[in-house]
């Protein structure tokens, strides 16, 4: 294997956190600001780009660097080793309510595709980097435009996903249809592409979006009940003083129902 062997526990329910055992000399690498704690002799070290950057050559480093902030991430990445003589513990939190997905990698050939902020962290040796969407309509109207993470290897990789999270089996040519914001993450035999919603009403409406995501089988697909971007538009549209309209932002009354229920701010 040329992941390092790790062990871990995740807690919580809601608002997951996940601790990470390393062995003498193992190491996680992790997205920045997700660490929440650690034993004495574990070392934190930043690094460019991912998991295996610190074997690549100078120019490799660049480029896996120039990968993630393509997906929007920030250049570096942190690695934390026990240099330690027993075990030691590192732990890393979800960044907003939902879940933590363990995922080992030989399970699935060696490659999973993420939603573009999916990933926690993952043993010393994963390779996250980008996958492009080579079809121009999943690309264009997918949700995730044409840039997804990728990762790659042969050890264990955490994501995280706001809301409950259901795993899908699907057989050879069978379809899944999903909005394209509640895609965690599909294994690499999954064939992705857009379906337009179809119909007037539907699309002007129905208030789902114009596109469904298209997922072909075989394969493994994690779907998320709520879309971050889902519910932080709820909180601003609701919090007083940050959406536009207030309570009433959607209502059809607008300020006449302010008045009418006594909110006359």
């Amino acid at each position: 294997m040329h992941s390092h062997e790790i062990d871990y526990r995740i807690f919580g329910s809601e608002m997951q956190c996940v601790e990470i055992e390393l062995d003498p000399q193992e190491a996680v690498v992790a997205e920045a600001g997700s660490f929440m704690m650690m034993d004495q002799s574990i070392k934190m070290n930043t690094i460019f780009g991912d998991g295996r950057a610190q074997e690549q050559s100078f120019f490799g480093k660049l480029v896996s660097a120039g990968k993630r902030v393509l997906t929007g991430e920030s250049l570096f990445m942190t690695v934390y080793s026990n240099e330690g003589v027993g075990k030691q513990r590192v732990t890393f939190a979800a960044p907003y309510p939902g879940k933590i997905i363990p995922l080992d990698l030989t399970q699935y050939q060696g490659k999973l595709i993420c939603q573009k902020d999916a990933f926690l962290c993952a043993a010393k040796g994963v390779s996250i980097g980008i996958e492009f969407q080579k079809k121009i309509g999943a690309g264009l109207f997918g949700g995730e435009g044409f840039i997804m993470q990728k990762l790659e290897g042969d050890g264990w990789a955490f994501v995280h996903a706001c809301g409950t999270i259901i795993e899908k089996e699907l057989a050879a040519g069978e379809v899944l249809k999903v909005d394209t914001g509640c895609i965690v993450a599909f294994t690499k035999s999954i064939d992705y592409d857009i379906q337009f919603v179809g119909g007037i009403k539907n699309t002007i409406f129905g208030g789902e979006g114009v596109f469904f995501a298209l997922l072909t089988g075989p394969g493994k697909v994690w779907v998320q009940s709520l879309p971050f971007s889902r519910l932080a538009g709820r909180v601003l549209r609701y919090a007083p003083g940050i959406g536009k309209g207030g309570k009433e932002e959607g209502s059809i009354l607008g300020g006449l129902g302010n008045l009418l229920d006594g909110d006359n701010r």
